[in-house]
């Protein structure tokens, strides 16, 4: 089969629905207000979907639903054609008939058994037969990198390998979904890196539909071919990491994703497809441009906010009295080396005060009068 032939089928396969999540809605008893509410959301064969957001937005109780360990008070579950909920109906089928594979958070690695019979207890409660008990577990250990671990005692484990054992049981019952409850974050920040990577191509190579659960933004970001931000129990924005980063939808996007700096300008320029032109409160001259969610109502001469991510503002030390075109003025009140970077506090003038990042071979020490020059465009503008 030639290489396109292998995209045509790839693509094929990724265009198969694997989960289908239908106005779901769950309520907790006592609870005020729902913890989901209207949820709709495909997940497709080979793609890895993360529910993105902070705690209690919602996204723990989906995941929940997706595995039947919570029942939706309203809405359908789909796996591909097949019905898991359909509550009008009064259709929830229970976990062990669901075929998922899921990873707990607390990886719930049972300390009286052995890597081994942890890995086959799926199996053996469904009464596979032993020898192909014996062949998966150790196809499922070998792909997580833990052949050879098939006696070791479940409390000799380290995290990680903890984590690897966890994933093998999920994996070994070859399910068409993996589903993903925040399994990273136990795990030190060097082996979390590690991991993601180690995920990510076993996903890759396995062809599964995943769905992730984090508040981790880098998590997500690195993860994902798709994010879904949520709060309280609302899907904000779904998108691709570029499109929530570089084109939030709305504020609550704009300031959970990444970091943003928020400045004060006054509109010179306006496109009728979104995109504006502003000049900042401070500089001295020089128009760039971003992307409105909504222009309707924005005149030129109006007071706006432009929203600018860190990394897209350049910091120099002042070289002359006069500054040139485009920058703003400011003051470094703070210039702290973590290492791949220099993380800089400093006071603009006109505007407020704010944290930046510069680079560590060319690091500004404090008390320093300095020129920010913003990226010419790729921002986004708000109203004031």
């Amino acid at each position: 089969m030639t290489a396109v032939q292998d995209q045509v089928v790839a693509d094929a396969t990724r265009d198969r629905v694997a989960v289908r999540l239908e106005d779901l809605t769950k309520t907790y008893p006592g609870a005020s207000t729902a913890a989901v509410r209207g949820l709709s959301l495909d997940v497709h064969d080979g793609e890895v979907v993360t529910l993105l957001g902070p705690s209690g937005c919602g996204k723990t109780t989906t995941l929940r639903m997706v595995a039947g360990l919570e029942v939706p008070d309203a809405g359908s579950i789909y796996f591909g054609d097949r019905p898991m909920v359909i509550s009008e109906r009064r259709l929830c089928l229970p976990p062990d008939k669901r075929g998922v594979g899921m990873v707990f958070q607390s990886y719930a690695i049972w300390p009286h058994m052995s890597v081994e019979q942890n890995v086959a207890f799926p199996l053996r409660s469904r009464h596979f037969p032993k020898r192909e008990i014996n062949d998966r577990v150790s196809r499922a250990l070998a792909l997580v990198g833990m052949a050879g671990f098939e006696k070791r005692p479940a409390p000799l484990l380290s995290g990680g390998q903890q984590q690897r054992v966890a994933l093998a049981r999920a994996l070994v019952t070859e399910p068409r979904v993996l589903l993903l409850d925040e399994p990273f974050s136990n795990l030190d920040a060097k082996l979390r890196e590690q991991m993601r990577i180690e995920v990510k191509l076993l996903q890759k190579r396995l062809n599964l539909a995943v769905l992730f659960v984090t508040h981790d933004q880098t998590e997500a970001l690195g993860l994902s071919d798709r994010i879904v931000v949520m709060r309280d129990g609302l899907v904000q924005q779904q998108g691709t990491a570029r499109q929530l980063y570089e084109e939030p939808a709305n504020e609550f996007v704009r300031d959970f994703v990444g970091k943003t700096l928020l400045f004060r300008a006054t509109v010179r320029v306006l496109d009728p497809s979104g995109r504006v032109g502003v000049l900042v409160d401070g500089a001295r001259g020089g128009v760039i441009f971003g992307r409105a969610p909504s222009i309707e109502g924005v005149k030129v001469g109006d007071a706006v906010n432009v929203a600018i991510r860190p990394e897209d503002l350049e910091i120099l030390p002042a070289t002359s009295s006069e500054p040139p075109e485009g920058v703003l003025i400011a003051d470094t009140q703070a210039a702290l080396f973590v290492g791949e970077r220099v993380e800089y506090q400093v006071n603009v003038h006109e505007q407020s005060t704010i944290v930046l990042y510069g680079d560590r071979h060319h690091a500004i020490p404090a008390d320093t009068v300095v020129w920010l020059r913003p990226r010419p465009d790729g921002h986004s503008v708000w109203r004031a």
